[in-house]
């Protein structure tokens, strides 16, 4: 009886597209480094990648034979472009104002110790506020001497700077009423109003000063107590910056009460 021979079948292999796919996922990974690498065209860099690579497909040559590709320049549109450099600008102002309000507080620094003066920054400008007990008598507006100091200080700091300066009065919410001030409005008014005129005497344009009232109409605190209404009685200046509304996506220097 003759043997059955055995008929062998070779077992077909089902994942051998997996080698030419993975011959070609390395191949688009190789094509997507080289155009990361001259995506930014350094002349240098790319003779010595094009060089390279010739020589890698047996087609050696000098690097410097080999054209380097010029890529078109981007163009910020004008309108980008201007934003741009007032956003500039205004960081420089900005740093420039940290700078002024540093000198003021140095020029200031017994009063601001005491907790009488006190020196802020925000996108809006610099704030000096200065305690009413230290500028006037109660319900007065002419200055008191011991203030002329302290305002040719900040006068003497101002003088050359260019921004713009708002005085602004406050008082609590306790009424006056006399011949000279019917009200908190009048009062606050003209408190402002002898700030800014020994500002003027004291070498700064009047064409960069504002005097406003504000009564009581923005507490810092409460009024309900002695020590608030104190608080609250202030002139308040202002150092305006220029371009407030440019710098908004700008970091800023935080707002910090120096006492």
């Amino acid at each position: 009886m003759r043997r059955r021979r055995r008929i062998a079948y070779d077992h077909e292999n089902h994942d051998r597209w997996l080698i030419s796919y993975a011959d070609f996922i390395t191949l688009l990974f190789a094509f997507f480094v080289v155009m990361y690498a001259i995506s930014a065209v350094s002349e240098n860099k790319y003779r010595i990648l094009a060089s390279s690579l010739g020589n890698a497909f047996g087609k050696p040559g000098e690097a410097s034979d080999i054209p380097v590709p010029q890529l078109p320049t981007a163009t910020l549109p004008p309108e980008v472009k201007q934003r741009t450099l007032k956003q500039q600008q205004a960081i420089e102002e900005q740093e420039h104002m940290t700078e002024v309000a540093s000198n003021l507080l140095a020029a200031m620094g017994p009063l601001v110790k005491e907790g009488k003066v006190r020196v802020t920054q925000s996108r809006r400008g610099v704030s000096i506020e200065i305690n009413a007990n230290v500028l006037f008598a109660a319900g007065r507006s002419e200055l008191e001497p011991q203030s002329l100091a302290v305002l040719r200080a900040v006068a003497e700091q101002l003088r050359k700077e260019p921004f713009n300066l708002e005085i602004t009065g406050h008082t609590d919410n306790i009424p006056i009423s006399n011949s000279t001030f019917p009200s908190n409005w009048e009062l606050s008014a003209v408190r402002a109003s002898s700030v800014v005129r020994l500002l003027a005497e004291n070498g700064i344009a009047p064409s960069r000063l504002f005097a406003i009232g504000r009564e009581a109409s923005q507490p810092l605190v409460s009024n309900a107590t002695a020590e608030g209404r104190a608080r609250n009685r202030r002139v308040e200046l202002m150092i305006l910056s220029s371009m407030p509304d440019v710098i908004e996506e700008i970091p800023v220097t935080p707002s910090q009460d120096k006492t």
